[in-house]
């Protein structure tokens, strides 16, 4: 009997332990190279562990809810009886997978009552499950006569998904497989991985049984649980951010009626046809607007260079609440997007983290963010910058209120924005203006094509 032990992995960025949430084998079933067997979560996400070899399932090192620190054995695997293929058919076709990469609840779990994500803007994306013809290691594709379109790596389904859950652009793997394939250890060392795995001689000394993961405390007059996983990271960044950036919020309250009737409007034009059209498209739209003409902004400090480090690209957060604690995903270089792009865009960021898809690389690299307290019923706030940015945009609830228009009162659609900057880089004059040029555009929607 050989037995392999499969390790809790290093998942990077300094993070030294992840609680296990949920068990998809248990001892006796068969496993196959790349089925998920359990999901973990991390300071960051919650991510799916995939088995690197086969065989049958002898023994899971922790239960559910345990926080287990990395490299310490989570599975033992006996490869001597490695699954045959009547058992690989079974094998492939695990428990539904909750959760990949993800912060989020599970999207096929309707019984729970728990509050689910929320976030600014929404939508569904459909994917296509039809796969590209494979293509041989020269670039071309089986039956055809020439080269194919582009080069394509050459892995497998289950490494191409391991890939996109960490993240990892395949393009930019060096293959070791066969006919220059990559394999999973290429991916894992790409993402600087270390899956910790080993093969060992079946043992007769017990493994001693993991201490019980600490749970929620209840009596009659309080409750007491454990801050850990996303909770316990998004705590330790906000006292982070809040004691090392010296914050200053400005706010400014405008008529925001014209804005609401082009969002009317653009809802019946064909070019937005199957789009997700709401009023943070345009103030989306409208902090790009702002964002090109005042650059300064979109910076950041770095104490240990003694730099600010000017961003000539815009990677647009979008705050979301979920049961699991706040996340902020971002749209990679949103300021190359058109309007219809950004609206796919917004709409399969929400779409993603409902379903609890969000990979920690979506997390990653934000430079400003957005934060939809009006959603809530909220007036305005003072936001806490995401750690490494400069600045951050609180959009309070639109309303109808007396205003003065044109001379006389009357009922319009006014908000509250909110905009807290890191004073270390932005000064009063620069966080001045560009809140002001938010609102400019926002009232003169005109201005989304004459200033940009």
């Amino acid at each position: 009997m050989a037995i392999r032990e499969f390790r809790m992995p290093d998942v990077g960025e300094g993070l030294t332990e992840a609680d296990i949430l949920t068990w998809y084998v248990k001892p006796g079933d068969p496993v196959v190279d790349g089925q998920v067997v359990c999901e973990i979560e991390t300071a960051k996400a919650a991510v799916e562990l995939p088995v690197p070899f086969d065989g049958v399932v002898r023994e899971i090192g922790f239960p559910e809810g345990a926080t287990v620190d990395v490299g310490a054995v989570i599975i033992s695997v006996d490869t001597a009886g490695a699954a045959g293929p009547q058992d690989r058919a079974v094998a492939a076709a695990p428990a539904p997978v909750v959760t990949a990469a993800a912060v989020g609840v599970a999207a096929d779990a309707p019984a729970r009552t728990e509050r689910r994500p929320v976030l600014v803007g929404y939508g569904v994306v459909e994917s296509s499950g039809k796969r590209r013809p494979r293509k041989t290691a020269n670039g071309t594709a089986p039956g055809s006569r020439g080269p194919a379109a582009g080069p394509r790596p050459l892995a497998k389904p289950p490494v191409r998904k391991l890939a996109k859950d960490l993240g990892v652009d395949l393009t930019a793997v060096r293959p070791s497989g066969g006919g220059g394939t990559i394999t999973r250890a290429d991916v894992h060392a790409a993402a600087v991985v270390d899956i910790g795995t080993r093969e060992v001689v079946e043992r007769p000394v017990p493994v001693p049984a993991p201490a019980p993961a600490p749970a929620a405390v209840s009596d009659a007059r309080e409750t007491r649980t454990p801050i850990k996983g996303v909770r316990k990271a998004t705590a330790a960044a906000m006292v982070g951010s809040a004691f090392t950036a010296p914050h200053v919020t400005e706010f400014v309250t405008f008529d925001i009626t014209r804005t609401m009737k082009l969002v009317e409007e653009l809802k019946s034009d064909k070019d937005m046809a199957g789009l997700r059209v709401n009023p943070l498209l345009l103030i989306a739209k409208a902090v790009l607007v702002a964002v090109k003409r005042n650059p300064a902004i979109n910076a950041a400090w770095d104490e240990a260079a003694q730099e600010i480090v000017l961003k000539h690209y815009v990677n647009l957060g979008i705050a979301a609440a979920t049961p699991r604690g706040l996340i902020v995903p971002n749209i990679k270089d949103a300021h190359t997007q058109t309007l219809p792009e950004l609206s796919h865009s917004l709409s399969e960021l929400v779409s993603t983290a409902r379903e609890g898809k969000t990979t920690p690389a979506a997390m990653q690299g934000g430079t400003f963010t957005l934060t939809n307290i009006g959603v809530f019923g909220v007036d305005t706030g003072t936001p806490i910058l995401n750690p490494g940015e400069s600045a951050i945009l609180a959009i309070g609830a639109i309303k109808l209120q007396p205003w003065v228009h044109k001379g006389k009162v009357k009922a319009r659609q006014v908000t509250t924005l909110a905009l807290s900057f890191d004073h270390r880089l932005v000064d009063g004059e620069l966080g001045s203006k560009f809140l002001a040029d938010i609102a400019a555009v926002l009232e003169q929607p005109k201005r989304l094509v004459t200033w940009a």
